[in-house]
């Protein structure tokens, strides 16, 4: 065997391994925890009580999978360490190498002093799908209306699917000048269409000085602890992007390239 040859088998065993990943690869590879890239607690006296609010941003860095069946341990405690609350709230599976903003909000007859937030691991799911059939749900037209008594952010949510979404969850992570994360709140929409959009409003109370408050980001994503509501839509197709035909006539000749000098082979 000659040494090119030596050279040119090498190669082909190294192009044969790089394309044989496939399921059972993806499915054996080492998955990686979720990560809490943000969080952030409040209290608030109000009537009748203490408002806790509780906003965050869970990661996901693991391409292929979801993450399913996530539940936020919230518990507060007083200044002596009495434990005031202990709540377990389950938050929506977490796409493949994306973001799942969460909040979630508690009145306490006792006045907290500290809030802390634990997270159960999460179950993995093989997705179905490539990372880009899993769209965004566009959200439009966000208003928000800064009042004495709290915060209020009122838009719209449509969905890019040709099944019609059952059920969305609408989150606002609220944010100060410099993007530090200070509260959120969270609304429900029923039956999104892609040929309509659905009203949400938010009334949030539980930030302490509302006028720290610069901007609120605003995402949808499907409501469950499973990934099926989503896979169902993405399994659906999308709608087209362009579904008007044009009014121009053609070209009479296409006029796109130029045409070749004989012999060149460039593309």
């Amino acid at each position: 065997m000659t040494h090119s040859t030596r050279i040119v088998g090498a190669i082909a065993l190294l192009l044969l391994a790089g394309c044989s990943t496939g399921p059972e690869q993806r499915e054996a590879a080492p998955l990686k925890p979720l990560t809490v890239k943000e969080q952030v607690s409040s209290v608030v006296k109000k009537d009748g009580g203490y408002v806790v609010n509780w906003a965050g941003v869970l990661a996901n860095s693991n391409p292929w999978h979801f993450g399913e069946n996530v539940v936020a341990t919230v518990i507060a405690k007083d200044a002596a360490g009495k434990e005031i609350i202990r709540l377990q709230q389950p938050l929506d599976a977490v796409p493949p190498a994306g973001l799942l903003p969460f909040s979630g909000e508690v009145v306490a007859t006792e006045q907290p002093t500290r809030v802390d937030i634990d997270y159960r691991p999460a179950e993995w799911r093989l997705a179905g799908r490539i990372v880009s059939a899993f769209q965004p749900f566009p959200v439009t037209d966000v208003m928000t209306v800064r009042r004495e008594n709290g915060y209020v952010v009122v838009g719209y949510v449509g969905t890019p699917y040709r099944l019609p979404a059952g059920s969305l969850e609408v989150t606002a992570l609220l944010r100060d000048k410099d993007g530090k994360l200070l509260g959120g709140g969270s609304a429900f929409v029923d039956d999104v269409r892609s040929d309509s959009t659905r009203r949400f409003v938010m009334h949030i109370e539980s930030v302490p000085n509302t006028k720290q408050i610069a901007k609120a980001e605003v995402e949808a994503h499907t409501w469950g602890s499973s990934s099926r509501p989503y896979e169902q839509l993405a399994l659906g197709g999308s709608v087209p992007v362009h579904t008007v035909k044009p009014t121009t006539a053609a070209f009479a000749r296409d006029r796109g390239r130029q045409g070749m000098a004989a012999g060149d082979a460039r593309p």
